[in-house]
């Protein structure tokens, strides 16, 4: 995937002549032949193309000069009332409505219900004039100023792109929906839904289908995204593992995104029970794990006993009362298994022993259920009266059950409850560390991402009702809300770069707890809980352009023809005289040491620094160590004198120590402060064996 073909190169029926022969040449297909195999043609701010290949096909063409890479298009999955406030960002907080009109926030996703009043366009004015996108088969309005829909090579010919799943407009209403008062689910989680930015532009690019979103269609999307004028993209679709850059169509995309001033904003995966599954891992990209907010939706079971039981579920069906226990014949609680006996389960309160969605109970008739989950901080939406609980807790149900003759339990409709122990990052977030660049941090930073209430499409039923806002979780919620801080930074800084934008989200997150999270503290959340507030005037930020990321690509083994292919640029160049220096090079804001057990280490992370707060202004470095005996964090030099506004500054980190077992962290940080702004780059250290 490179730079778009020449100005001057035409096309064919809307494809690149070049790939139709490259394509024909390949193959010995003749032209008629090539274009029934091309999928789509990148030309706008890529150069490649998608098509359909037999095995054989795909090996020949991949030996041939100019092909960087070849690989399958892989289908992938779309990974409020309170999360904003939580974030100590309120609706009265300092902004300009005319300068977030001039951002535009372009959503691969799902598409978008434009009739909800969270996309009003009432007081917008028109689309800023760079606009260069367009609105295919859907209404669009000042608020919504672009749609496009995509299915596996067709972007046009009545593709619309409403959305009929829910995700999209979920994800696009907590980027930029309009304020929107008395918002609830069936009375749950009742407040004023809004996004970050509500007097942002949103174009809408549906990647995504009934069957999820294919490589093919989300890289059609990035191209068209960047090539109509967007400032930051949303890409709340991930993997269950990471790709290697060249075979990962976000990599890829964004980094195009990137070379065009683009920022995109990912979600960090939703595989979080496994190590090293974080993806969307590339520098370029700000990847989001998801956090909890002090607003916790719960369910409570009372047994006959009298004794309850406090789980998650997003109950809004009436109170289930008194009604029997019953344990499926063979323990499952799949439609399969439960069809043989299911006259035994109707009326009856189903035990499930293993997850599930509730869908098999309600297929058979049950009046509810009782279902574990390995998920306990997360409600999910069911189709009948539910409670989902832990082992332990159906443990404790069991014992009741089995002596009592009659056993009764009672299903109460879920309520929101306070949670002091927020944020915690969510038990599904996917966590590092990275394993395609280990020295880079990888997921950037957390967001709200756990019973996020939003706007949803009517055409998807929650709970077998039709609703204009729902309740959801994920990385994929908590994307949008970093997002949403970066078109907020982006509409007080224009002209800042990508990593300008993500540099000031990283070092102005709030430091979560590690004794309350799970193992691994930065490799779970990374720097922390996203500030939108404070990253709106970070005082230094880490830049860095796309000749340093062609750097860091040469220093883990790309060549430089590899690159020029991909770029069409000269910052290739330095990878000529083979590999140098390495990926820790990268002017990055944190810092990531992968350690051997037992051994000793020293590692250098050269690093610069941008002011962009006040002229005048004099910098010193903390060093922070959560096991200085184990680690240590030295700066040179400790001290920053800036006499103006956009002078670099340049420091080197120096982090050694030796961590004796395997699966072991230390938590560092270099914090730069000038009395009034802190500048935190977090640096950890581990051994983790993935």
């Amino acid at each position: 995937m490179g730079h778009p073909p020449a100005a001057g190169e035409k096309t064919a029926g809307g494809f690149s002549v070049a790939h139709h022969e490259l394509l024909s040449r390949a193959l010995d297909l003749d032209h008629s032949s090539a274009h029934e195999r091309i999928v789509y043609s990148y030309q706008r701010t890529l150069n490649g193309f998608a098509a359909r290949l037999t095995k054989d096909e795909k090996e020949k063409l991949s030996s041939m000069e100019g092909v960087v890479s070849i690989f399958p298009s892989r289908t992938h999955q779309p990974l409020t009332t309170r999360s904003w406030d939580f974030l100590g960002f309120p609706q009265t907080v300092k902004r300009s409505l005319e300068l977030e009109g001039d951002v535009i926030i372009g959503m691969l996703d799902t598409g978008l219900w434009p009739d909800s009043p969270s996309f009003s366009d009432e007081g917008f004015g028109p689309p800023p004039s760079r606009w260069k996108g367009a609105c295919l088969n859907f209404t669009c309005n000042n608020k919504i100023i672009g749609a496009r829909a995509y299915n596996h090579g067709s972007s046009t010919g009545g593709l619309s792109a409403v959305d009929t799943h829910g995700h999209g407009t979920h994800t696009a209403s907590t980027v930029a929906g309009r304020a929107v008062g008395n918002v609830s689910l069936g009375g749950l989680a009742a407040g004023t839904v809004r996004g970050a930015v509500p007097g942002a532009r949103l174009a809408i690019y549906k990647v995504c289908s009934d069957d999820g979103c294919s490589d093919a269609d989300m890289l059609a999307g990035f191209d068209d995204a960047v090539a109509d004028g967007v400032d930051v993209i949303s890409f709340s679709i991930g993997s269950n593992l990471p790709f290697p850059y060249f075979e990962d169509v976000g990599a890829i995309g964004s980094f195009h995104a990137m070379r065009g001033g683009v920022l995109t904003s990912a979600a960090a995966g939703n595989s979080g029970l496994e190590s090293g599954r974080v993806s969307n891992v590339a520098p370029w990209i700000l990847s989001v794990a998801a956090s909890s907010t002090d607003r916790r939706l719960v369910d409570r079971l009372v047994l006959g006993n009298g004794k309850t039981i406090v789980g998650a579920s997003i109950n809004i069906f009436p109170e289930l009362k008194n009604v029997p226990f019953v344990l499926p014949i063979n323990g499952s609680c799949e439609a399969e298994s439960l069809a043989v006996a299911g006259r035994l389960y109707k009326g009856k309160i189903l035990l499930c022993a293993f997850t599930g969605n509730g869908s098999g109970p309600a297929t058979v008739g049950a009046a509810g259920a009782v279902i574990v989950t390995d998920q306990p901080d997360v409600a999910f939406s069911l189709p009948l009266p539910a409670v989902m609980v832990s082992q332990h807790q159906f443990s404790r149900i069991m014992a009741y059950v089995n002596r009592t003759r009659n056993p009764v339990g009672t299903i109460l409709a879920s309520e929101s409850a306070f949670d002091s122990q927020a944020p915690i990052v969510a038990s599904f977030s996917s966590p590092g560390p990275n394993m395609i660049t280990p020295s880079i941090l990888k997921p950037d930073l957390s967001a709200p991402g756990i019973d996020i209430l939003a706007a949803w499409s009517p055409l998807s039923p929650v709970s077998g009702r039709s609703v204009a806002y729902s309740i959801d979780s994920g990385t994929s919620m908590a994307c949008p809300h970093a997002t949403g801080a970066a078109a907020y930074v982006k509409s007080f800084h224009p002209d800042w770069s990508p990593a300008m934008i993500m540099s000031a989200l990283i070092t102005t997150a709030t430091p979560m707890n590690s004794s309350r999270n799970r193992g691994g503290g930065e490799l779970t959340y990374g720097a922390g809980q996203l500030n939108p507030v404070r990253a709106r005037d970070p005082g230094l930020v880490y830049d860095a352009r796309e000749g340093d990321y062609v750097r860091m690509l040469c220093a883990q083994g790309y060549n430089s023809t590899q690159l020029r292919l991909v770029t069409d640029s000269d910052d290739a160049a330095p990878c000529r005289g083979g590999r140098g220096g390495s990926a820790a090079d990268l002017n990055y804001p944190t810092m990531a040491v992968r350690a051997a057990p037992g051994k000793n280490f020293s590692s250098h992370f050269p690093r610069t620094v941008t002011n962009v707060g006040v002229p005048g202004s004099v910098y010193v470095a903390k060093l922070v160590s959560s096991r200085p005996e184990l680690v240590g964090v030295a700066v040179s030099p400790r001290r920053l004198a800036f006499s103006q506004l956009g002078q670099r500054l340049s420091f080197t980190v120096t982090v050694s120590g030796a961590l004796a077992g395997a699966n072991e962290f230390v938590s560092a940080a270099v914090v730069w402060s000038d009395g009034d702004r802190h500048v935190r780059s977090p640096v950890i250290v581990h051994t983790v064996d993935v």
